[in-house]
C-alpha cells in the first residue's frame, strides 16, 4: 500500500529508465550497509519447504524468479534477492558491449500496467558480466540469458551465442538463449528452424564436453503462430533442451486503454505488462499440452499480481517469472505470490 499509494507515483513523475538507475543504485548502496539487507529479508522474503520446486536438476526456493532485463549486467542480483526471488535471469548478455538504442526507449501505460521498451540489449558484454559474477559471489540461482550483438550479421549469429555461452558457463545455473527479442533488428530470424536448430545444436555439444551440465532454455516470442509453436515444440525435442521462457515482450498493441494516438506517438517496442498476461498464459498452456508436459516451462508476462502468477502455474509452467509487475506493484509481489502458493497447496 505504502509503494502504490506514495512511492510509485513519485517514480512515475521521472523519466522509467533514469528511476531505473535510481532503484538500482538504491539497491547497491542498501548492500554496503552492514544490516540493511537483512532487514529488507525480514519484511519481504516469506519461505516455506512446500514452495521448493526442483526443476532442470536446480533447486528453486520458491517458483518466483526476476526476468532478464532488470540486472542486464549482472550487479544487483544479491540486492535483488533479498526481495523474495528464487532465481534472477541477468542478461540479455552479448559478446561485446553495446550502448543499445538511443533514448528515450522506455515507456509507461499506466493505464494498461504495461511498459514499452526498445532498449537494444544494452550491455557491457559477456567478460565483464561473468566479472561481476565472479567478483560478487551468487547468493541465489543465476540464469544467464544471451543474444547476438546487434551488428553481427545473421549467418555469424552462432559464433556470438557460442562466446556468450563459454565465457559465462562457470558462473550462471543455467541458459536462456534469447532469439525473440523485437528490439533488435533482424534477431527474430533466428527463430527460423534450420538457424534455430544449429544454434542449439552447437551449444548443447559444447555443454556435453563439461564436467558440468547446464541446463539450455530457448525464450520465444508471443506473437509465434501456432504452427509456429509447434515447430519449436520439435525443435526442442530433437535438440534435447532443457525448457522454454514463455514469453518476451510482443510488438502487437491489442485491447489497450491508452489512447491511439499515445501510443503511436511512442513507436516501436516490445510491450510487457497486463496485455501479455492472457497470450502468454495461452502459449504456455499450449506448449505444455503439446509437449505432453514432457518440456518445463517458465512462464512470464503480465504477472501483476498472485492470481496471475496461479494462472500461469495451473497452465502448466514450472516456475514463473515477473518484471513489469514488479515495477507496477512493488517489491511485495513475490511475498504476495508464494503467500497465496502455500494457502493454495494446503
Amino acid at each position: 500500500m505504502l509503494y502504490k499509494c506514495f512511492i510509485r507515483p513519485i517514480l512515475f513523475l521521472f523519466d522509467p529508465e533514469s528511476v531505473h538507475h535510481f532503484i538500482v543504485f538504491m539497491l547497491r548502496i542498501s548492500g554496503w550497509i552492514p544490516g540493511v539487507k537483512k532487514l529488507i529479508e525480514l519484511n519481504f522474503v516469506f519461505s516455506d519447504n512446500s514452495l521448493e520446486k526442483n526443476i532442470f536438476g536446480l533447486k528453486f526456493k520458491n517458483p518466483v524468479g526476476l526476468a532478464a532485463g532488470f540486472d542486464k549486467n549482472a550487479r544487483y542480483y544479491n540486492e535483488l534477492s533479498s526481495f523474495g526471488f528464487s532465481f534472477i535471469e541477468i542478461g540479455t548478455v552479448t559478446p561485446v558491449n553495446q550502448p543499445g538504442n538511443p533514448r528515450p526507449r522506455s515507456f509507461r501505460l499506466p493505464k494498461d500496467k504495461a511498459l514499452i521498451n526498445r532498449m537494444g540489449i544494452n550491455n557491457h558484454g559477456a567478460v565483464q558480466v561473468a566479472k561481476n559474477l565472479r567478483n560478487n559471489r551468487p547468493e541465489v540461482i543465476i540464469g544467464g540469458n544471451i543474444g547476438k550483438n546487434t551488428s553481427t550479421p545473421i549467418n555469424k549469429s552462432i559464433d556470438d551465442y557460442l562466446y556468450c555461452f563459454e565465457v559465462l558457463y562457470e558462473v550462471v545455473d543455467y541458459f536462456v538463449v534469447n532469439v525473440s527479442c523485437p528490439n533488435v533488428g533482424d534477431i527474430t530470424a533466428l527463430q527460423d528452424a534450420d538457424i534455430l536448430i544449429e544454434i542449439l545444436d552447437t551449444l548443447k555439444k559444447h555443454a556435453a564436453a563439461k564436467s558440468v551440465r547446464k541446463p539450455l532454455l530457448l525464450k520465444i516470442s508471443p506473437d509465434l503462430s501456432t504452427d509456429q509453436l509447434d515447430e519449436l515444440v520439435k525443435i526442442a525435442f530433437k535438440t534435447g533442451i532443457a525448457g522454454f521462457v514463455a514469453t518476451n515482450t510482443t510488438i502487437l498493441r491489442k485491447n489497450l486503454i491508452t489512447p491511439e494516438e499515445k501510443v503511436n506517438e511512442i513507436g516501436n517496442g516490445g510491450l510487457s505488462g497486463l496485455p501479455l498476461k492472457n497470450r502468454s498464459t495461452e502459449v504456455i498452456r499450449y506448449l505444455v499440452k503439446k509437449s505432453g508436459g514432457k518440456i518445463p516451462v517458465i512462464g512470464v508476462g503480465g504477472i501483476m499480481d498472485p492470481d496471475d502468477a496461479l494462472e500461469k502455474l495451473d497452465a502448466g509452467a514450472s516456475l514463473i517469472q515477473v518484471y513489469t509487475g514488479f515495477i507496477y506493484e512493488g517489491p511485495s509481489i513475490v511475498k504476495k505470490i508464494n503467500k497465496a502458493l502455500l494457502f493454495k497447496n494446503h
